[in-house]
């Protein structure tokens, strides 16, 4: 495995972007060793059609971030302990270098796009998402970000809007959306909106302000709106949010599917990008980790239900960051940024359960898409 993560992340460094800007360096020092979690590997690979489906989304992720995680965590990683990995393909309709909407679409409908669409094809017209489609057979759905529900990943998952500078467009199409549930940034967006958005919203879905909000217990569809500390940067404060509204968001609706349907569930760690923009290679070192746990969330989920399906890929690689030295044992790493901008290089995917074997080689985001809905619609 290590091997592999060297020679990969040489590849990653070796591609330049258009528009490439001079090489900023960042390191990381001392970085508390988390563990990671072992699978059991009991379903992994099995025949058997998944009932649930978890698709995990690192937005900016590629193959040297989780090689920074990696070393900084002393060489070990959840996302390191998978068997079944491949590569994606993430170019738009339009542009060789996607942008997180027309990424985030293709892997939500299994349609290309433009860059900046969000659930829209070419000529603007709304496609059909995985909740959409998956619904009519009773397969309930959700979204959980670190992002505000108007960001271009979380978005293209239920909104059918031309552009993803379309907030409060994108926020008015929540109401009418499938979801059963959904974890966000932020209550202070969210009462940023129009008041009749906020009123249409409310209507449909519980909205809390707390993971730990006991009206969750009881609501049949909710919304969970923190305060803006609370999905931030983890550099700002942000502490176990992402990891524990993946666990809520899993068990609220394995609850509530009913005749054994199943779920299909989106989890996007969505600070990484914003920090490899920002060339903050430390933060996007912290973000990296934290969605890693968020990613055991869901494989112990998938061990304890044997039934579960976990896709780990990510939008778009952004900075073509590579990876300069490190002592891991110390939880110390240096990398380089070469842009600010997003590249074309290919993103690692990795699955774990039954039918993990389908999402192994060369792919496009849209075919991520495809094969889940093959999975799903039985």
């Amino acid at each position: 495995m290590k091997k592999l993560f060297f020679l990969l992340a040489l590849v990653a460094a070796a591609a330049f972007p258009a528009g490439a800007q001079e090489i900023v360096k960042g390191a990381i020092e001392g970085v508390p060793a988390q563990g990671s979690y072992h699978p059991t590997y009991s379903s992994d690979g099995a025949c058997s059609l998944p009932r649930n489906i978890i698709l995990m989304i690192g937005d900016g992720v590629g193959l040297a971030q989780i090689s920074a995680g990696y070393f900084a965590n002393n060489e070990e990683l959840t996302y390191a302990n998978l068997k079944h990995m491949g590569w994606v393909t993430t170019k738009s309709a339009t542009d060789f270098t996607t942008d997180s909407a027309a990424s985030g679409t293709a892997y939500a409908t299994g349609h290309k796009t433009y860059n900046y669409a969000v659930g829209v094809d070419v000529h603007k017209r709304p496609l059909a998402n995985i909740p959409e489609r998956v619904i009519r057979y009773g397969v309930i759905s959700g979204i959980v970000t670190t992002d505000n529900m108007s960001g271009a990943t979380p978005a293209s998952f239920f909104a059918h809007q031309a552009g993803r500078q379309m907030k409060n467009e994108i926020w008015a199409d929540l109401p009418s959306s499938v979801l059963k549930y959904f974890a966000a940034g932020s209550k202070e967006v969210f009462e940023a909106t129009p008041q009749e958005t906020q009123v249409a919203v409310k209507k449909v879905f519980t909205i809390v302000n707390s993971l730990d909000d006991p009206a969750i217990k009881a609501a049949d569809r909710v919304g969970v709106l923190p305060p803006k500390k609370e999905t931030g940067y983890i550099v700002n404060g942000r502490t176990d949010f992402l990891p524990r509204a993946t666990r809520q968001a899993i068990d609220f609706l394995n609850e509530r599917s009913k005749e054994d349907k199943g779920f299909f569930l989106m989890v996007e760690g969505a600070r990484i990008d914003k920090a490899c923009h920002d060339n903050d290679f430390p933060s996007a070192v912290k973000e990296l980790l934290d969605f890693d746990k968020a990613i055991a969330e869901a494989l112990k989920f998938a061990d304890e239900d044997g039934n579960t399906l976990v896709v780990i890929s990510a939008d778009h690689e952004t900075s073509g960051l590579a990876i300069w030295d490190g002592e891991p044992k110390k939880g110390n790493v240096e990398g380089v940024h070469i842009s600010t901008s997003h590249t074309a290089i290919p993103v690692p995917i990795f699955s774990y359960g039954p039918h993990a074997q389908d999402f192994m080689g060369v792919q496009g985001n849209e075919q991520v898409a495809q094969k889940i809905l093959k999975l799903l619609l039985r």
